[in-house]
């Protein structure tokens, strides 16, 4: 089931820092409070193999979501332990060190759960013994959370597929875009290019000249 228009979760997990701190993180509250979106990007596991490239272009963008007034955060199942064994582990060797955005450890699934976004199942036997199945991990799940706390961009790749970065830029410039004109953004939009007002003639007069 989509979230997309409804409030993020407000629940406060665990995370860490860069630096090795503890942390007690609120997405709900680091949007409203600090009046900034969020991109919470979820990945399956620590020391992995897609997962490493992903944190790494995420940082590499940092600069282009902080221009946005976008707060970076990531997130797995791991616990703080391990993030921060992961953040002290070179980039050569499969490691995430240079990552500065904090990560969240949803040790529980406590939020993962909520957000329907982890590879598990159940069923019973004929006993009506519980048998799971999954990699009780989750899926590359990312929402986008505006200043409000509301969800207005869901997306979740299979374990397989990366993301791609730009995307999230280009959404988080969109969606700021209807925030400040109260235009809408057409197929394939990108900051500076023309918005449609949301009527039928607008429509038709757009549509003309592409």
């Amino acid at each position: 089931m989509s979230l997309v228009g409804k409030k993020f979760p407000n629940v406060t997990i665990d995370a860490m820092s860069e630096m090795g701190d503890d942390l007690r993180i609120n997405i709900f509250e680091e949007a409203t409070t600090n009046q900034q979106k969020v991109l919470l990007f979820w990945y399956p596991k620590d020391f992995t193999f897609v997962c490493p490239t992903e944190l790494h272009a995420f940082q590499e963008a940092l600069g282009e979501f902080e221009k946005r007034n976008t707060k970076v955060i990531g997130a797995s199942c791991d616990t703080n332990e391990v993030h921060f064994a992961w953040l002290n582990t070179s980039k050569d060797n499969g490691g995430i060190e240079g990552v500065t955005y904090p990560l969240l450890a949803d040790t529980h699934r406590q939020l993962a759960n909520l957000l329907g976004i982890v590879d598990q199942d159940f069923e019973y036997d004929n006993e009506g013994n519980e048998i799971f199945s999954g990699s009780n991990v989750t899926y590359r799940a990312t929402y986008l959370v505006d200043e409000t706390g509301k969800i207005f961009h869901e997306s979740v790749n299979d374990m397989p597929l990366g993301r791609n970065v730009k995307e999230y830029i280009r959404l988080i410039d969109a969606y700021t875009h209807v925030q400040k004109h109260g235009e809408v953004c057409p197929a394939n939009w990108e900051e500076g290019k023309e918005a449609m007002k949301a009527d039928r003639n607008s429509t038709a007069e757009y549509l003309a000249k592409n």
